[in-house]
């Protein structure tokens, strides 16, 4: 899955520091497991109340880290990642994926449009301008 290089960056940092347990996890708890949501929630909370405005608060922004999950996945759809490449990053079916994310994709028309143009044949005829030149 594509990730952005300042993350790879910290990332690695973290590895170095940190390196994973023995069975493969990079991020472990405080007895060195799984993180459950005790642990982690209220850093969350914590930080999503200094991020965000009030407003944004309300209206849901960041309410878990799933969001964000959820955000990334509806951002390559939207940026135009062929769907199947989607859920391969995702860990989805691409029936799973569409099923859930169809409709968080937005606009495109045209685009669409200037890309089935630019596939068709430039030989294509051209519809008659009128009834008589059809027959």
């Amino acid at each position: 899955m594509p990730v952005h290089p300042d993350l790879v960056a910290l990332l690695r940092a973290h590895l170095d520091e940190f390196p994973a347990n023995r069975d493969g996890r990079i991020f472990t708890g405080p007895r060195r497991g799984i993180i459950r949501d005790g642990t982690y929630l209220p850093v969350w909370h914590a930080a999503r109340k200094r991020a965000l405005t009030p407003a944004e608060r309300a209206a849901g922004i960041a309410g878990r880290p799933y969001d964000f999950r959820h955000a990334c996945v509806s951002a390559w759809l939207n940026a135009g990642v062929n769907p199947p490449q989607v859920a391969e990053w995702a860990g989805h079916g691409v029936k799973v994926l569409l099923r859930v994310y169809a409709k968080c994709i937005s606009g495109g028309q045209a685009e669409a449009m200037r890309r089935i143009e630019a596939a068709l044949p430039a030989t294509s005829p051209k519809p008659p301008d009128s009834p008589e030149q059809a027959r």
